[in-house]
């Protein structure tokens, strides 16, 4: 019974219970592989079913050198640091970057995965996106000099005058011009921009030759960007060979470099979708039947994008989970 003249305290409701949102985010890029799981599965069984007929050990080699451009892009992501990366989670986070990759346009998903990393790792923002941007740089002009390397060596193999339609290769390079045209004109224009790149590109080329004057990180830089692409025409050398593909295995090498220099600037996920349409062309291009060169590039994309997808995004989840990133 209370006593007269007391009162009693209003009983506080007990809080709503946080939202775990960590894991809801987790959680995001496993439906996003689901959804385009359902979306893409005519593709996917279509390229599954191409592949039965292919040798098992040229296939089991595109999956051991797919392996081997995780390491590349490790070596190349160190170059363009100077604090060192601890290999094991650098491994790991380069892994689930390329799943990440494969749901993002343009690399956003890559970069946005290592920037996470770097911080993670102590690297100061500016610093972190200045190595973005010497990552970005370096993976196309070692491509261009791969490229530029093997033509030397083996010219007139590429007869794009014959799969590309002269107006259409006009039309692609005109809108790629005023691209960059619009480009430099806004930096013109607004100024808070022009000092923010100014500033950006001071900070950047700082830090260029900080790590230029470093012998091990140019040889993990320059190394890990040569071998990346050099790889990565590996997988469909190995491929072509595995469905018999009739062109020479040069010759196939140079068609994928010449096919992702040509849509390295189209803001598709992960390249799909332009990259293959640009491996078709240049497959063609250097005799091999349409038929083969279409079970050559679904076998490349099975290899090097669905099959590590699911993983990655494990993977993903994991380092999200433990805190690494």
């Amino acid at each position: 019974m209370a006593l007269s003249g007391t009162t009693t305290a209003p009983r506080r409701s007990s809080p709503l219970p946080r939202l775990p949102l960590r894991q809801i985010a987790c959680l995001i890029p496993v439906c996003l592989v689901v959804v385009w799981s359902i979306g893409n599965w005519p593709v996917i069984v279509a390229g599954l079913g191409q592949l039965r007929a292919a040798d098992r050990l040229w296939l089991l080699a595109a999956v051991v050198i797919t392996c081997l451009c995780w390491v590349a892009v490790c070596f190349a992501r160190q170059g363009t640091v100077l604090e060192p990366l601890p290999p094991g989670r650098l491994l790991a986070t380069q892994f689930a970057a390329g799943a990440a990759n494969d749901l993002l346009p343009a690399g956003i998903g890559a970069h946005l995965v290592t920037l996470r990393f770097y911080r993670r790792c102590g690297v100061p923002l500016t610093r972190a996106s200045a190595s973005l941007a010497l990552y970005s740089l370096a993976l196309p002009l070692a491509r261009l000099v791969l490229l530029l390397v093997l033509l030397s060596l083996t010219p007139g193999v590429l007869h794009l005058g014959e799969a590309v339609p002269a107006g259409r290769t006009l039309l692609m390079t005109l809108l790629a011009l005023t691209a960059a045209a619009l480009l430099v004109l806004v930096l013109l224009a607004v100024r808070p921009l022009r000092g923010a790149v100014r500033g950006f590109l001071g900070a950047a080329l700082t830090d260029a030759r900080a790590l230029h004057i470093r012998p091990a990180r140019v040889a993990a830089l320059w190394g890990g960007a040569l071998a990346f692409p050099a790889l990565q025409a590996g997988v469909l050398v190995t491929v072509a060979l595995a469905l018999r593909a009739p062109a020479p295995w040069l010759h196939v090498g140079i068609a994928y470099l010449a096919a992702a220099a040509a849509v390295g600037f189209i803001p598709a996920p992960g390249g799909l979708g332009s990259v293959d349409a640009a491996l078709l062309v240049t497959l063609t291009a250097i005799g091999t039947p349409v038929t083969t060169a279409t079970a050559v590039v679904i076998g490349f994309r099975a290899i090097t994008s669905w099959l590590p997808l699911l993983p990655g995004v494990l993977a993903l989840y994991a380092l999200v989970r433990r805190k690494v990133l």
